[in-house]
C-alpha cells in the first residue's frame, strides 16, 4: 500500500492511509443510500474506494474523489455461471485494492462480495442487510424452500469473517438470519435505516388545493403498486364522489433489473385512463414530497427500512404502509401513520380515506413523524455508528 506525503507534518513524516472499499449492486443506490458514510471515512482519511454496476453517474463518483472499480453483471440474474462470473470479478477487485476494511452493501455484494472477500483475506469486513428480498417472502413449494436453503448456506459462508459486523435495519431480518445462518450476537448491529438529513428534508405545512397522494419508489410490483392503482380506483368510483379530485401520483421509474418491474406500457395506459399522474424520477425529493399530503408505500419487497417513509416524516407527512418487516420498523402505527395487510388495495384504499376525511389527524401524524425523525432517523446518527463501527474493526485487525 502506497504512503501518503503530507504537508506541514514535521520532518516530512508519512503516514499510511487505511483504505475502505464499498461493494455495491449499482452506483444510483450507493450515491442515495451510503454517500454520506463514504463522505465521511473520506473526511476523516479514509482512502475511499467504490466498486459498483455504473450506469449514468461515474462523473459524481469522481467528483467527491472516490476511486471507483466498474463491475458488470445482471441484478436479476441468478443463474451459477452469471453467479460465479460476479464473484470472480468482486475477488478481483478485492485482490487489486486490497483494503483494510470491506462494506458490502445489498444482497449479492453481501453473499458474494463476503465470499470473495474471505478467500482474498480482507482483515475487516461490514455486511449491511437492507432487506432480505424476495427469497425470504413467504412462498410455498420444494422450488422456494431450496432456493431459500441455498441462500442460508452462501449467508453462513459469507459471514464466517472472523472480524465482521452484520448490519441490520430491522429486528425481523436480523432475528430471522442470526438463527438462519447462525451469526454470533457480537457481530449484530441495529441501525435503522440509511437516515435523513434534517436539514434538507424540513416540515413544510400540508399543501393547499387538491390532496395529493403519493407512492415514491422503484415502479415494482413488490412495491404495492398495483394495490395503489387499484386502491385509487376504489375511491375515484366510490358512491361519494368526493374523491374524484384527488390526486394519485407516481413518483419513480421501473428497474428492468429487477424481479417484477412494471412496464413503461402499464404506465401508460393508467395516465390515459386517468387513474393515476406520473411524475417519474425525482432529482428533488424534498420538494417532490412537499407537494403530497399523504405518503404511501404498500410494499412486500422486503425492505430493510425503507428510505421514502423516513423522508416522508422528516417532511411532516402522514404515511400508509404494510404491516410487514422493514416498512413498520419506520412508523409508530396511529400516531406517524396507518399500517395496512399486504396485497389488500380495499384496506389500503380505507386507509387513505380515513386521512383524507381527517385534515386534523393528517396534520398531526405528520408532526409526530418529524419528531420521530428527528429522534430515530439524524443520517449524523447513522454515519456516526458507522464510523465507530470501522474503528472497533481496524482497531482488531492491527
Amino acid at each position: 500500500m502506497g504512503c501518503i506525503d503530507v504537508s506541514g507534518m514535521a520532518g516530512g513524516q508519512r503516514f499510511m492511509k487505511e483504505r475502505v472499499l464499498f461493494i455495491v449492486n449499482v452506483d444510483w443506490f450507493f450515491l442515495s443510500h451510503r454517500l454520506p458514510i463514504a463522505l465521511e471515512a473520506k473526511q476523516r482519511g479514509y482512502e475511499v474506494h467504490v466498486a459498483t454496476v455504473l450506469t449514468d453517474r461515474l462523473s459524481v463518483l469522481h467528483g467527491h474523489g472516490f476511486v471507483v472499480h466498474p463491475l458488470v453483471f445482471d441484478r436479476s440474474s441468478t443463474g451459477l455461471w452469471p453467479t460465479m462470473h460476479t464473484c470472480w470479478q468482486m475477488f478481483q477487485v478485492l485482490r487489486q485494492v486490497r483494503p483494510d476494511l470491506v462494506h458490502l452493501v445489498t444482497i449479492k455484494p453481501v453473499l458474494l462480495g463476503g465470499i470473495a472477500a474471505r478467500l482474498v483475506g480482507v482483515p475487516s469486513m461490514v455486511a449491511a442487510v437492507s432487506g432480505l428480498g424476495f427469497v425470504f417472502v413467504e412462498r410455498e413449494g420444494i422450488k422456494a424452500w431450496l432456493r431459500r436453503m441455498f441462500v442460508v448456506g452462501m449467508y453462513r459462508v459469507a459471514m464466517g469473517h472472523p472480524n465482521l459486523k452484520v448490519i441490520f435495519q430491522n429486528s425481523d431480518d436480523l432475528a430471522k438470519l442470526v438463527n438462519q445462518a447462525d451469526i454470533a450476537d457480537s457481530k449484530v448491529e441495529l441501525i435503522p435505516g440509511s437516515g435523513v438529513d434534517l436539514g434538507e428534508y424540513r416540515a413544510t405545512p400540508l399543501p393547499s388545493g387538491m390532496p395529493v397522494v403519493m407512492l415514491a419508489a422503484r415502479l415494482l410490483a413488490d412495491k404495492g403498486v398495483y394495490e395503489f392503482v387499484q386502491a385509487a380506483r376504489l375511491l375515484r368510483q366510490s358512491v361519494e364522489g368526493r374523491y374524484r379530485e384527488v390526486r394519485f401520483v407516481l413518483v419513480g421509474t421501473p428497474d428492468p433489473g429487477i424481479h417484477g418491474s412494471l412496464s413503461n406500457d402499464e404506465l401508460k395506459a393508467w395516465v390515459a385512463e386517468g387513474i393515476v399522474e406520473y411524475f417519474g424520477h425525482s432529482h428533488d425529493m424534498p420538494r417532490t414530497l412537499s407537494i403530497a399530503h399523504i405518503v404511501v408505500l404498500p410494499s412486500y419487497y422486503r425492505e430493510g427500512l425503507p428510505k421514502v417513509l423516513i423522508e416522508a416524516a422528516a417532511c411532516g407527512r402522514a404515511v400508509v404502509t404494510t404491516d410487514f418487516p422493514g416498512c413498520r420498523d419506520a412508523i409508530v402505527p396511529n400516531e406517524t401513520g396507518l399500517l395496512i395487510p399486504v396485497r389488500d388495495a380495499e384496506a389500503l384504499a380505507q386507509a387513505i380515506r380515513r386521512l383524507l376525511d381527517d385534515s386534523g389527524l393528517c396534520s398531526t401524524m405528520g408532526q409526530a413523524g418529524r419528531t420521530l425523525a428527528e429522534c430515530r432517523f439524524d443520517v449524523r446518527q447513522v454515519v456516526e455508528r458507522h464510523l465507530k463501527i470501522y474503528a472497533e474493526l481496524l482497531a482488531k485487525k492491527r
